[in-house]
Parts: structure tokens; sequence; C-alpha cells
């Protein structure tokens, strides 16, 4: 997929790792429409960016349709999506007082899994009715998991769960889509820089990046952008979940 003049969605937008990737995608000449459910954020990342912002609940069907009509009436039909929109609660099963609430875990699936697979479905909907490139591509998708998919700490089952399932429907939703011309990757990004790991004190960021082989430090978003830019534009990556976390392999706690 060549990214120039393409018209992009990227959720999460407005700080972090959506932010970084919505930059890198606007620096290749993509029309970016930034979505978050934060209106105010998306807007001010996208006056930046000289993108489109709007606001987007990315589990609730009738928030995402409304974004996806506001983004097309700006930049046309989108043919790349980067879901980054993700939360975490860090909440033992059984804590000290008592069970995890079941609000909480859900809270958590309905995001990180529901949203991500809502942003899917609807978003290449779009995609299959455009006419196709030259090489028969409509569209491309990339979502967020996490390192936690494969090694959740104690306290992240909710989180690892969500993203345990977002690397799960990778290859059945990339199978299906091939009949359209649409790929689909997720990368599982290990400890980066982003707004929540920059709110913690020096040292304890630098206790975090010494658990990892090399490069011994935290991601940087660019990073995680540059590989997700990759994605969209090797035409023949499909259906894989890529880790990015410097060899990292997480412990218990």
């Amino acid at each position: 997929m060549i990214v120039s003049g393409t018209a992009a969605l990227v959720t999460g937008a407005a700080s972090g790792l959506g932010r970084a990737t919505a930059q890198a995608l606007a620096a290749k000449g993509a029309k970016v429409a930034l979505l978050d459910i934060n209106a105010e954020a998306a807007q001010a990342a996208a006056h930046d960016l000289g993108g489109f912002g709007a606001a987007c609940d990315v589990a609730d069907p009738a928030s995402v349709a409304a974004a996806l009509e506001a983004a097309a009436a700006v930049h046309g039909p989108a043919r790349i999506l980067v879901n980054c929109a993700g939360i975490g609660v860090a909440k033992r099963v059984l804590g000290r007082d008592g069970p995890m609430s079941l609000d909480d875990f859900e809270k958590v699936i309905r995001v990180n899994l529901l949203g991500t697979f809502n942003m899917i479905r609807l978003a290449t909907a779009a995609m299959a009715a455009l006419a196709p490139l030259d090489d028969g591509e409509r569209g491309v998708v990339v979502s967020t998991a996490s390192v936690a998919a494969f090694e959740g700490q104690i306290g992240q089952a909710a989180y690892a769960a969500s993203k345990g399932g977002v690397v799960a429907m990778t290859l059945p939703i990339a199978r299906e889509l091939a009949a359209f011309g649409i790929r689909l990757n997720t990368i599982a990004p290990g400890l980066f820089l982003t707004p929540l790991l920059q709110g913690l004190p020096e040292d304890a960021q630098s206790s975090l990046a010494r658990a990892i082989p090399f490069p011994q430090r935290l991601g940087r978003p660019e990073e995680f952008a540059a590989l997700a830019v990759h994605m969209v534009e090797n035409a023949f990556l499909n259906g894989e979940t890529v880790r990015l976390d410097g060899a990292l392999r997480m412990q218990p706690k």
C-alpha cells in the first residue's frame, strides 16, 4: 500500500503510540484522521499534524460509524486503519478487598478487544466496497496487542486476556479479509515510553529498562510507528503478530 495520498484512520491518536503513528503516516503524505475518545485532544493533535480529529469510542458502534463518516467526508474513504486505542487496569483476581470487580474486567475487554474488533469490522466493510488498487489491494489494518498476551504478569488478567484476544483473532480475520484484498497484522509492543511510563520517576523507568536485553531502554513511540508504517507498505506481510520488545520476556511481577 502506498501511504502518500491515502486516507488513514488511527485510533487512540491523541497521545502515545497512536499519536506517533499518526505523525509517521502524515510525514509519509497520508491524509490522517486522528480518532480518540478525548475529542479536544484528538483535534489538538490533528491541528499539529495537519490532519482531521474526531471523538470516537471504539467500542460504541454508533460513535465509530459517526467518526468514520466524518473522516470520509474530509479525506475520502480510508484504506488504512491503525488500532492504538486501549486501556489497562492492574488488579489482582483476588485482592486485599476481595475478588476483582467483574465490571473492571469487562471494561478492559470492551475497549481493548471488542473495540478493536468493532473498528475492524466497520472500517473494513467500507474498504471492501472500494475499487482495488493495481495490485488488487483494497486496504490494510494494523492492530495493537502487547507482550502481555504471551507473558501476562500478576494483576494483568484482564489486560492479558484482551490483548491475547487481539492476537488470536489476527490470523482468522486476515484469512477472511484476503478475499477482499485487505491485509491485517498486529504489533505486540513491550515496554514503551508512553505517557503512562513517562509519569514514573526516572529510577523506576531505569529499573524497567534493565529488564530489556537489548537495547536496554524503553521503546520509543516512533519505533512502534515505524513498524506500523512498514506493515502498511509491505504487501506480503499479512496475518502476522510481530513482537516489538527488545527480546523482553516478562516475569511474573
